[in-house]
């Protein structure tokens, strides 16, 4: 809990240094282009633009990115890294695919799937994926050996090993190739919401910029900011729930 308490701190300090330089910067330039932050801060609650609307569907699109990432590239990194032929069969295919530009899958994902929510949550998974799969592998692959050799003379078999051995030892190595897809998925998650959809963070920002309304503009880029400091803290705390050996 000292962990989480110390960046909670360490987060208030950056932001009043974040609010103090945005001030300046201001009531230095004096343009619409960059309004004072309490004015932004007062558009985000008493304007009619239904900000909270938009942020509802762009939180539910990176919550079942980040739920069908972990639920197929977790066990896939797993079967990799303790079984040397999963490991032999995939690693080809993941090595000639991780390193593609994701955002360049875009047209490819919508002619696929449309221009509703599933091409956005199909990309969020494409970005978060990989990450966790080469996380698992390599988490499984440090166990010594001899571990299981140890618990496979007292009896153990491969179920038991998976649960008490393989899973603790990977579950660090996973949350914190989360804590990196998150940043890069939020900026998809972006992009992609500026096409085919009236709704979300990315269509609200854009919208607003076309307006010329700078206010609701800031006030959108703070929200997903926002957002994703909000997935860190909550990565943070999963962590201190499940690896209570990190504390």
């Amino acid at each position: 809990m000292n962990k989480i308490r110390d960046n909670f701190f360490k987060i208030i300090y950056a932001l009043l240094v974040f609010l103090s330089i945005w001030y300046f910067a201001a009531f230095i330039i004096n343009r619409p282009i960059i309004p004072y932050p309490h004015e932004v801060i007062y558009e985000l609650f008493h304007s009619n633009s239904n900000i909270f609307l938009h942020l509802n569907y762009s939180i539910m699109r990176i919550f079942f990115g980040i739920i069908f990432a972990l639920l197929f590239g977790y066990p896939i990194g797993l079967l990799m890294g303790f079984y040397d032929k999963f490991d032999k069969f995939l690693s080809p295919i993941i090595y000639l695919t991780y390193p593609i530009p994701k955002i360049a899958l875009l047209p490819i994902v919508m002619l696929l799937f449309g221009l509703g929510n599933l091409p956005k949550v199909i990309m969020i998974v494409l970005i978060i994926i990989f990450q966790i799969i080469l996380a698992a592998r390599d988490g499984v692959k440090e166990i010594d050996k001899e571990v299981y050799h140890t618990l496979y003379s007292l009896g153990a078999n491969n179920r038991e090993i998976f649960i008490n051995i393989v899973i603790p030892a990977t579950l660090q190595k996973v949350i914190t190739s989360l804590r990196i897809a998150v940043g890069t998925s939020i900026s998809v998650l972006f992009f992609t919401e500026t096409f085919g959809t009236q709704y979300g963070m990315g269509y609200f920002i854009v919208d607003s910029w076309m307006r010329f309304n700078y206010v609701e503009m800031y006030g959108g880029i703070l929200v997903l900011s926002f957002l994703g400091l909000i997935l860190f803290f909550i990565l943070d705390f999963i962590e201190w729930i499940l690896c209570p050996w990190n504390r």
